[in-house]
């Protein structure tokens, strides 16, 4: 199991010492408030139980999923992340993707936002943001400079982001930066 996975866990075993109910049953009652938004089932698990901001958002976002599942709905969090006004950027994923899988023991773990990259822990993450994909990346002991920014409040999991505008950003430059993370995982 990954450090992601684990730290997931103990936060719901926190929610659920903190409130006395399993997730399914908090999930359950969400879901009978009819409730189908995640900011309103956020809203419903802070209210009823006291949940803060963060273990709100994670019980809204496994009720969310859980309504996906029961609609018969695939949850494909790339395509979700790279529809409609982002669609013209799924090129440049695919090609960093293909890029990075070549590294070798690359784990590729899509979420709903982004799309994790590990070996034996998170290396790098790939994000699509406006009119650009975000790269994080996890480097310890190395100094930002140029395109390699500090990650700053972009992302709280990486040490480091590299802005991908178009293909010629997918360079030697970053897939090196990204091979010393994977090599550092």
């Amino acid at each position: 199991m990954s450090s992601v996975d684990e730290a997931t866990q103990t936060q719901i075993r926190n929610i659920e010492a903190q409130t006395g109910h399993s997730l399914d049953e908090l999930i359950a009652t969400g879901l009978a408030t009819g409730a189908t938004k995640h900011k309103a089932l956020q809203a419903f698990f802070t209210e009823t139980y006291g949940l803060t901001y963060g273990n709100a958002n994670v019980v809204a976002i496994f009720a969310r999923d859980r309504l996906k599942g029961a609609s018969g709905e695939e949850a494909n969090f790339v395509d979700a992340q790279y529809e409609g006004k982002k669609a013209a950027l799924r090129p440049l994923y695919d090609t960093l993707i293909a890029a990075v899988a070549a590294f070798g023991d690359v784990e590729i773990a899509p979420k709903r936002t982004y799309v994790s990259l590990r070996r034996k822990k998170q290396f790098a993450l790939v994000q699509p943001g406006p009119g650009r994909i975000d790269v994080g990346i996890n480097l310890k002991g190395v100094d930002p400079n140029g395109r390699l920014e500090k990650s700053g409040s972009f992302n709280a999991m990486c040490t480091h982001r590299v802005r991908v505008n178009g293909p010629d950003d997918v360079n030697d430059e970053l897939l090196g930066w990204l091979r010393l993370a994977y090599e550092q995982a």
